[in-house]
């Protein structure tokens, strides 16, 4: 159990990483906008609130989040739970953690408050066309996708610069070809994945891979993961929007061939 004295510590790490953010919030509103500060009162409070939450959510991290992902990690790469011998060479014997991993990363992403709230106002700000619905769920199927492909580099230990190199080449293709509109959004997309719910989880997963497998290093092999949550979504919502595109031009192309044989059915009658 962890201690008061542990909250405080944390507590106290946490107002001085926030103080610089809240002296620059008032410095800009009192001597460059020259304005008071709206409901002081309401503010002091909510940063109190802001305060006691990030203390309590990195308290969590530390004391479950961290050591479930990193036993987790463990057990699925034991030897004895992959029926391998003590080295496991064989990248296939380690489906059950690629399938974890896709189901973490998905289900993480889905929670994931900054993607909701994006997601939300790109379906209010296109007018429907962007569903939020839609975008979520390729924003999460990316992210699934990059940590499962992130879990097999781990295990069969390439070089993480060779996929992210590869990942991005494949993002400026698309790029070229997906839909203006929808660019930005994708951008965007592959930021916000990086945020409360899905980073503690995946850092923990990567972290307790790289120390269960023989020959990898925490340092090197554990991290990454973040970025290839970071690079698929990118792929995704593109290709998602691409697809959109394909779908629609089809559609339109049905209809007009539709209406030609119609016109050319009515002149033949008449």
């Amino acid at each position: 159990m962890p201690s008061l004295a542990d909250f405080l510590q944390i507590l106290v790490e946490t107002v001085r990483d926030v103080l610089p953010i809240a002296t620059i919030l008032t410095v800009f509103q009192l001597f460059v906008l020259r304005d008071a500060l709206p409901n002081p009162r309401r503010l002091i409070q909510g940063f109190a609130y802001v305060l006691a939450g990030l203390a309590l959510f990195l308290l969590g991290l530390e004391q479950a989040v961290f050591p479930v992902g990193k036993a987790m990690a463990a057990q699925f790469t034991a030897p004895e739970f992959l029926g391998v011998g003590a080295k496991g060479d064989d990248p296939m014997a380690y489906g059950w953690i690629y399938a974890f991993a896709f189901a973490i990363g998905f289900s993480t992403t889905i929670a994931e408050p900054a993607l909701i709230a994006v997601a939300h106002k790109a379906e209010e700000l296109t007018g429907g066309a962007v569903r939020a619905w839609s975008l979520r769920i390729a924003v999460a199927l990316g992210v699934a996708i990059g940590i499962s492909l992130g879990t097999f580099r781990i295990v069969i230990g390439v070089p993480l610069h060779y996929f992210i190199m590869t990942g991005y080449f494949v993002v400026v293709v698309q790029t070229l070809f997906a839909p203006k509109s929808i660019v930005p959004l994708a951008y965007d997309s592959g930021g916000v994945t990086t945020s409360t719910v899905t980073v503690p989880l995946v850092a923990a997963l990567g972290l307790g891979m790289a120390e269960s497998l023989p020959g990898r290093s925490p340092l090197v092999d554990g991290f990454g993961l973040i970025a290839f949550a970071s690079l698929f979504p990118m792929i995704t919502v593109m290709g998602y929007a691409q697809a959109a595109e394909w779908s629609a031009r089809r559609q339109r192309a049905r209809r007009a061939r539709t209406d030609a044989d119609q016109v050319e059915f009515s002149e033949d009658a008449s």
